[in-house]
Parts: structure tokens; sequence; C-alpha cells
């Protein structure tokens, strides 16, 4: 694989690492299960000159130039259809409150609708 991206953490970087071929990137951006050990760097080049990256969300939101460029280049690609955006399930707006309630409790997946 070229690309990792690994929101788990402390439970799954090894074996994200593992799969990686050489040259690969490994994009870290959670902790779900606790935080990653410490890396020893060498490991990376006895895996195959692996990179390691650990973006944040506001790195990236740090200009409002940065941003409107990032969400202009995401609706052009949703708009030519190259990102497709499946909705799972819709709501009623006066549903709101089951909306939430199913978010929270894990029992959807995807996209969720509020309709007027």
């Amino acid at each position: 694989m070229r690309a990792v991206y690994d929101s788990i953490g402390q439970d799954t970087f090894e074996g994200s690492l593992d799969c990686l071929e050489p040259f690969g990137l490994m994009a870290s951006f959670g902790n779900a299960s606790g935080p990653v050990p410490p890396v020893n760097l060498g490991m990376l080049a006895a895996k195959g000159s692996l990179h390691l990256t650990r973006p944040t969300l506001f790195t990236h939101l740090a200009t409002r130039e940065s941003t409107q460029a990032m969400a202009d280049d995401l609706f052009a690609r949703v708009g030519s259809g190259e990102v497709q955006v499946p909705v799972s399930r819709r709501y009623a707006l006066a549903d709101a409150a089951q909306a939430h309630a199913d978010l929270a409790s894990r029992a959807t997946t995807g996209c969720l609708v509020l309709l007027p």
C-alpha cells in the first residue's frame, strides 16, 4: 500500500506501518485506542524508507484563504461526480432529536440529512 490513514492509534499503529510498501506514507490522525507510543525513527528506515505524519485539522484551516481553496476544490469535485456523498438516511426536521440520538448511539453510518 502506498498510504495508510490511521484514526485508531495505539492498537493499529504497527500493523498500519507493516502494510506499507517502500516509500509509503502513514497519516496518523487519531487515537481512539490510545496514543501511539514513542517512535524509533530507525524503524521507518528498516520498513522501507517510510514517511509518517500527524496532521491536524486546525493546521489546514489556519487561514480563511486556505480553507476557501479547499472548500472550492471539494465542491468542484462533488459537482463533477468525482467525489460521491452517499446519504444513508433522511429525517424530517421534526425528527431531529431522533437523528441526534441515532448518531450518539452509533446506530447509523454515512451521511444523515435533515429535511424541512
